[in-house]
């Protein structure tokens, strides 16, 4: 398979709502509009079409924060999630940040722990809603 990956290619609002769908998601129309101004990059991964994203918000220094992190279910289990996932580590690196930051759901552990080379840390949390 020939994918091509790129950081901060062109991605359109409607390109991830159709990606969000296809695992299940409840994607909100306007979502990247609102979010793009606020992030560091994102990689995407197309094979021409969009079937990988990744998106990494940042505090303008030295964190750098993984978000929405999404494969195609027809295209899991690839390797394609890990190559993004480490695609964003390195251009985050490259923009001056020391640490990138991931939250995820337990069954991801194997994922971000194995195959991304993510460490476990103390963190705390505040559910807001």
């Amino acid at each position: 398979m020939d994918l091509d990956y790129r950081w901060r290619a062109e991605v359109t609002d409607a390109e991830l709502v159709k990606l969000t769908r296809s695992h299940g998601g409840a994607p909100e129309p306007g979502w990247w509009t609102r979010v793009r101004a606020h992030s560091l990059g994102w990689m995407t991964a197309r094979v021409p079409e969009l079937v990988g994203f990744a998106n990494v918000a940042w505090d303008g220094a030295d964190h750098a924060f993984l978000l929405d992190p999404k494969v195609r279910p027809d295209h899991q289990r690839l390797g394609i999630g890990a190559e993004l996932v480490r695609r964003a580590a390195a251009e985050s690196a490259r923009a001056g940040c020391a640490w990138l930051h991931v939250d995820f759901e337990p069954h991801l552990r194997p994922f971000y722990f194995d195959a991304c080379g993510f460490r476990p840390t103390d963190a705390g949390l505040i559910a807001l809603g």
